[in-house]
Order: C-alpha cells, then sequence, then structure tokens
C-alpha cells in the first residue's frame, strides 16, 4: 500500500513545479521544469485518483454501518467493488513510479549483423531490418541508413541505421541479442528447413552532452571508399575510420560522397557505442541486476525463434509463444511481441521492489 504521506507529497512536488514555471525566466532552467513537470504530470493525476477512491472508501464505510437499511446496502455493494478497484489503481501507480531509463526517450542506432548460416543468415538480417524498419514507420519514427552491406544472395551481412522519435528505446530495447530463423533457404533443393542466426544490437543515441569525446582521444584515418570486391567508388579519399584510442572502439564510413558526411555519421556511431558501453559498465557495477532479466542485451543469448514451417515467433525470455509469423515478419504485428516484453519487465521490477520494501 502507497502511503497516504508520499501521495501528498508527489502532488505538492508537482504544483510547486508548475509555480516555478510560472515565476521562471532561464531557458535551461524552463526545460528541466517543464521535463519533470511532462515525467510527473501522469503520476500525479493517478495519485488523485486513487486519494479520491480512499476517501470514498472511507465515506462507504460509515454509510454501510449507518442505521438506514437501504443505504447501507447500497453502500455495500459500492464498498465491495471498491475494494476490488483499489489495489489495481495502486499496482498501476506503482508501476508508474517505477525508477525509469535515463535513455528510454533516446532515440536509436540499430544495427543488424548476419551471424551463423552463411547466404540465409544475410537474407534473415535483411528480413530483421525490414521488420524493424515497417514498425517504425507504424510508430510514426524515421528511420535513416547510417551504412550498409550488402550480401551476394540478398540481405545484409551487416546494416547500421539511426532511429529517431519519442521514446524509441523504451520500445526496442529489448530486440538486443541472438535472433534464430528456421526454415527452407531458396537455394535448398531438397526441401530442409535451416537454422540460421542473425544478432540485433538496439544502443541509445546520446545528447552530445552526454559523452565526452574529446578530439585528442581520436584517431582520424580518410581513404578512398570501397564497393564489393575492393574496387574504387570514388576518387577522392571520402571514406573515414575513426579510432577511440582510450577504448579502442573503431568506426568506418564510407557512404557517402563526402568526407565531412561520413565523419559526422561516424561520429554519431562513435558515441551511441561508447555511451552504450558506459551503461553495461555502470550496470554491471551495480550488480543489483534481476536474475534472469527481461532484455539483458547479452548478444550471446538466445531471445527469439522465428519458425517458418509452423508460422511461429517464439520469444525464450517470457516464454511467448505466437503463431503469426507473417503479421510479426512484416512489422504490424511486432507490437504484441514488444508490449509482452515491456509487461513482464514491469512486472518483475515490481515484484523486486515489493520483495525489497
Amino acid at each position: 500500500m502507497i502511503p497516504q504521506e508520499k501521495l501528498e507529497a508527489l502532488i505538492a512536488r508537482f504544483e510547486k513545479i508548475e509555480a516555478e514555471m510560472m515565476s521562471t525566466t532561464g531557458a535551461e532552467e524552463i526545460v528541466r521544469l517543464s521535463r519533470e513537470h511532462g515525467e510527473l504530470k501522469d503520476v500525479v493525476e493517478q495519485a488523485k485518483v486513487l486519494m479520491s477512491a480512499r476517501e470514498q472508501l472511507g465515506e462507504l464505510k460509515e454509510l454501510s454501518e449507518g442505521d438506514d437499511a437501504e443505504m447501507a446496502k447500497l453502500a455495500q455493494d459500492e464498498l465491495a467493488e471498491l475494494k476490488e478497484t483499489i489495489p489495481n489503481l495502486e499496482q498501476d501507480l506503482q508501476i508508474m513510479l517505477l525508477p525509469k531509463d535515463k535513455a528510454d526517450d533516446s532515440s536509436v542506432i540499430l544495427e543488424v549483423r548476419a551471424g551463423t548460416g552463411g547466404d540465409e543468415a544475410a537474407i534473415f538480417a535483411g528480413d530483421l531490418y525490414r521488420m524493424y524498419q515497417r514498425y517504425a514507420q507504424l510508430q510514426g519514427w524515421k528511420v535513416e541508413i547510417l551504412s550498409a552491406s550488402e550480401a551476394e544472395m540478398g540481405g545484409y551481412k551487416e546494416i547500421q541505421a539511426s532511429v529517431n522519435g519519442d521514446g524509441v528505446f523504451a520500445k526496442m530495447k529489448f530486440e538486443s541479442g541472438v535472433h534464430r530463423v528456421q526454415r527452407v533457404p531458396e537455394t535448398e533443393t531438397q526441401g530442409r528447413v535451416h537454422t540460421s542466426a542473425a544478432t540485433v544490437a538496439v544502443l541509445p543515441e546520446p545528447e552530445e552532452v552526454d559523452i565526452d569525446i574529446q578530439d585528442s582521444d581520436l584517431r582520424v584515418d580518410v581513404f578512398r571508399a570501397s564497393g564489393p570486391g575492393g574496387q574504387s567508388v570514388n576518387t577522392t579519399d571520402s571514406a573515414v575510420r575513426i579510432t577511440h584510442i582510450p577504448t579502442g572502439v573503431v568506426v568506418i564510413q564510407q557512404d557517402e560522397k563526402s568526407q565531412h558526411k561520413n565523419r559526422a555519421k561516424a561520429m554519431k556511431v562513435l558515441r551511441a557505442r561508447l555511451y552504450e558501453a558506459e551503461r553495461q559498465r555502470v550496470d554491471a557495477e551495480r550488480a543489483a541486476e534481476r536474475k534472469g532479466m527481461v532484455g539483458s542485451g547479452d548478444r550471446s543469448e538466445r531471445i527469439r525463434t522465428y519458425n517458418y514451417p509452423q508460422s511461429r515467433v517464439s520469444d525464450h525470455r517470457i516464454n511467448l509463444t505466437l503463431y503469426k509469423l507473417t503479421d510479426i515478419v512484416a512489422g504490424d504485428g511486432l507490437d504484441e511481441v514488444i508490449d509482452a516484453l515491456i509487461t513482464q519487465d514491469r512486472a518483475d521490477r515490481l515484484a523486486e521492489m515489493q520483495d525489497n520494501a
């Protein structure tokens, strides 16, 4: 049960923020207050609904014990219903009060790479990228390919894309890991089902203020971009390779004809990789990660299987199986999987919070 004092404190904090917003003129302070106001608005509304329900509960208890038999009967019926409603209101509020991942509002760098399975793995990597591309379109997000290495038989050896929008990481973060496909490849003459895999990484894209990269920590090399077979695709040194010396992280960009554009894209990817590495370091140091945490992002784990003969998609982290493979791979049905992962993650964190209370 959430203490009444905590509910009152939330409302008081919200009202104080609103008052400060009316009197503050500093741009940075207004931005900070607006962000906190936006984060608390729904929470405070839910807190007021809960407080009202609790107040109504007290009134109904008095009426149910009164001398008016008819009124007491009506109050008892409403009381029984309200006693079932209040725990649900409290749980909803507890979920809203769960610590929020700082990166949840971030746009992301999406990386899809072919794994084991040769040509079929590359084709599957292409299928996964198109699934996410369609899903992003349905969410109203903007997708921009940063780099792509196409495979001879179709699909991609690897592809990187920037996905921009509100709350992209909050939805996409559980997609990191190894995705496995079971199907008969187009090149298979015997009709045998093959198993292939592709790796997905979803990296939150930080604001420049989140990661401090010193010029002295970078080694920048330029060279001529090359295409399949090693032939030069232009006659100028437009390709860029940036090495972050302290960590050894290397990023290469050569898709653009402009060296300036390639460098800008490379820095964008480098910043995201360094940010994600720092996030993982902090998470590891906390050592408070839940056992079996949903969406740990460990690329060695097999998180999902797409079985074409049975039209089945199975997410192994939450034991979810859906016979909607066509819709999911098309991007239209992916929301059902992602929403289930988010719900399970919230339930796990809520249970952990209650255990530690």
